[in-house]
């Protein structure tokens, strides 16, 4: 059975321009990539947890934001390893330099015996579309392109 995520993406208009808030993942896999490395706040989702409900606890666990409003369910996607992303659209703000992470451990430098801790999130940052589009993994990329057309 393929593992469930569950996401928000959350949007708002500058001066006529819609932005999306994008999260850039921490920890050293990650550090030097930027450009397709970017993801919407999710997570995976507990079974008996509803699906919306996850992605709230997921946005507030990778950025430390709480989030409300009239969320839209967007078309569920697979990721090229097979995990599904539910993810809604929901309109809001946040100042992405008060932006606080949890945080994970890993054994780093591998084979070191050392363990390092790492936050799950490193950066978050607003984007055009067209930016973030760029940024985005490419397989979430369907995500903005239909919040586009909502718009």
């Amino acid at each position: 059975m393929a593992r469930i995520s569950a996401g928000v993406l959350v949007y708002r208009k500058r001066q006529g321009v819609v932005e999306v808030l994008l999260v850039h993942p921490g920890g050293p896999f990650w550090a030097k990539r930027d450009t397709g490395a970017w993801s919407i706040p999710k997570g995976e989702a507990d079974p008996a947890e509803p699906l919306l409900d996850a992605a709230r606890r997921e946005f507030h666990e990778e950025t430390g934001f709480t989030v409300s409003g009239d969320f839209t369910a967007l078309s569920p996607l697979r990721q090229p390893g097979g995990k599904v992303v539910h993810a809604w659209a929901v309109e809001g703000d946040c100042d992405p330099t008060r932006m606080r992470s949890n945080t994970f451990t890993l054994e780093w430098p591998p084979r070191s015996g050392k363990q390092q801790e790492f936050p799950e999130i490193d950066r978050v940052d607003w984007f055009a579309i067209d930016e973030a589009l760029r940024r985005i993994l490419p397989g979430q990329a369907s995500l903005l392109r239909e919040l586009a057309t909502l718009v």
